[in-house]
């Protein structure tokens, strides 16, 4: 597909409405000449990478010079031989597509740093910032939020009966029933070992327990079996919730600490329960 535009102010509205890949831009234009047009092209926020060749009359070393300072990949004076301008076009859109691959791949990496790399849960790091934007959110518009710790009960015993590879599949199995019994807005991570850590925006204290015992429910029920391994398992949880409509919590670290005394008050009550606290 190919539009065109009459001068620079054109060019930048359908610009914005239309993600062209490659721009041929003359420097002589009514209105917004070409070198300013070139610079509010490479300042447009958040807009995929677009290749543009300057075709100009303008002939000297300062005005070719000028050009490519400005952002444009390549500078094409007048007269050209239209083999020449189409070389130069394949030329460049080979540059778009490689920037596009590279921003993909950049997007892909960023996706892994964020991801526990044996259950695909987020890792803690990502955990915490998260954590610290939906208090921020929950504290400004007077909502709750709660935090769900969770730990494998006697897993040692899971790998000493089986074996470590096992014991690391049994941890991703555990992984996708957290993640399959979450909402899409909940926040799932692996806090390390065999604890998983989820955070509850807009949750009430009920609706936090309910969410756990559907979890407790659904991992007791399930059969953990791998070729000619298997093993049964239960889990134990911690929850803390706060109001931020009549209390607040300034401290992702400390919100998790009160979900960790929970499943630690559970662990004492003899595993496979639920403990639960509200700050007030």
């Amino acid at each position: 597909m190919v539009s065109s535009a009459a001068n620079g102010e054109e060019g930048l509205h359908k610009l914005k409405a239309w993600a062209p890949h490659l721009i041929l831009l003359d420097i002589n234009m009514p209105g917004m000449d070409g070198i300013k047009t070139m610079e509010r092209i490479r300042r447009l926020p958040d807009h995929d990478y677009v290749a543009v060749i300057f075709i100009s009359g303008n002939t000297s070393t300062d005005d070719i010079v000028k050009g490519l300072d400005a952002g444009a990949d390549d500078y094409l004076v007048k007269p050209f031989r239209i083999a020449e301008l189409l070389a130069r076009v394949r030329a460049k859109l080979r540059t778009k597509e490689l920037n596009d691959q590279l921003k993909r791949t950049s997007k892909r990496l960023e996706g892994l740093v964020d991801l526990d790399d044996l259950t695909g849960l987020l890792n803690m790091r990502s955990l915490y910032k998260r954590l610290d934007q939906e208090l921020v959110r929950a504290k400004r518009y007077h909502k709750w939020i709660s935090c769900i710790m969770i730990d494998m009960d006697h897993f040692k015993n899971v790998n000493d009966t089986n074996d470590h590879i096992f014991g690391s599949w049994v941890i991703t199995e555990v992984a996708k029933i957290i993640k399959e019994t979450c909402r899409t807005i909940d926040i799932a991570a692996r806090y390390g070992g065999d604890e998983f850590i989820v955070i509850l925006p807009e949750t009430e204290i009920v609706g936090a327990e309910r969410l756990a015992e559907r979890m407790r429910v659904a991992v007791e029920a399930h059969l953990f079996i791998n070729d000619k391994q298997k093993t049964r398992l239960t889990c134990s949880f911690g929850v803390s919730s706060v109001n931020c409509a009549t209390a607040t919590v300034d401290d992702p670290k400390e919100f998790i600490r009160i979900a960790d005394q929970m499943l630690y008050d559970s662990k004492n009550m003899g595993r496979n329960t639920i403990r639960a606290k509200e700050l007030t």
